[in-house]
């Protein structure tokens, strides 16, 4: 399930972002890397024990905890510490999975990944290329969001950035572990809570179709959470 969550940054609080990571200092995007990501990758990133990078992180938790469409979408029970990448002309990241678990570095913590998540940090008029191109069942999606917009997908799917041709692409990305670990049943979930929204909206929320709806999507929540 593909995702689009968009204004999770304001344009202050992503102006703010920006000023914090665009000083410091970036490091080559492989210090995260897997094997196979290695062999495909050509990027930048923030190093992900640095100040800026947890400050900014921070950020992007917080404005994440604030969009009921994210949580509704991902129902993530534990979120890995985002990290920051930039790609200039001629970079890009071929076609890979990532890693099925996620360690942070110089901690015990460990999630399973089974949403990654990518929050554009830069205009798209003011670079060219770097589309997130994500392969599904239905053939690519190519996703290339504006400024403080989001995107939610499962991280077993294939995916890669086409390469930068002018400018520069900059972006948060991270993983979660969610609640539910079936895609398919994400999509369950997050069809029928969208349709709860709809009818609530309609009828208001003591509808008795409403109430009957939403007593359905907690009983299927509880049989296949693992919170």
């Amino acid at each position: 399930m593909l995702i689009a969550v968009p204004d999770v940054l304001d344009a202050e609080e992503l102006a703010r972002l920006r000023r914090i990571i665009d000083a410091a200092e970036w490091v080559d995007g492989n210090v995260t890397s897997g094997h196979q990501s290695a062999l495909a990758k050509r990027n930048e990133q923030l190093p992900e024990e640095g100040a800026a990078a947890r400050e900014a992180g921070r950020m992007v938790l917080d404005a994440l905890g604030r969009s009921p469409l994210f949580f509704a979408a991902a129902l993530p029970l534990k979120v890995f510490p985002p990290l920051f990448n930039r790609y200039g002309e001629g970079q890009t990241f071929g076609t890979h999975v990532d890693n099925a678990i996620r360690i942070q570095r110089g901690s015990d913590f460990r999630i399973r990944s089974d949403i990654s998540c990518t929050l554009f940090l830069a205009d798209p008029a003011s670079y060219d290329g770097g589309e997130l191109v994500i392969e599904d069942l239905f053939g690519e999606q190519r996703v290339k969001l504006p400024a403080g917009h989001a995107v939610v997908y499962p991280s077993s799917s294939l995916h890669r950035v086409t390469p930068v041709t002018r400018g520069t692409r900059v972006a948060s990305f991270f993983w979660l572990q969610s609640m539910v670990r079936a895609d398919a049943d994400r999509r369950i979930l997050f069809e029928l809570d969208r349709s709860i929204q709809s009818v609530a909206a309609d009828r208001g929320q003591d509808d008795p179709a409403v109430i009957q709806l939403t007593g359905v999507y907690h009983n299927l929540l509880r049989r296949w959470a693992d919170a």
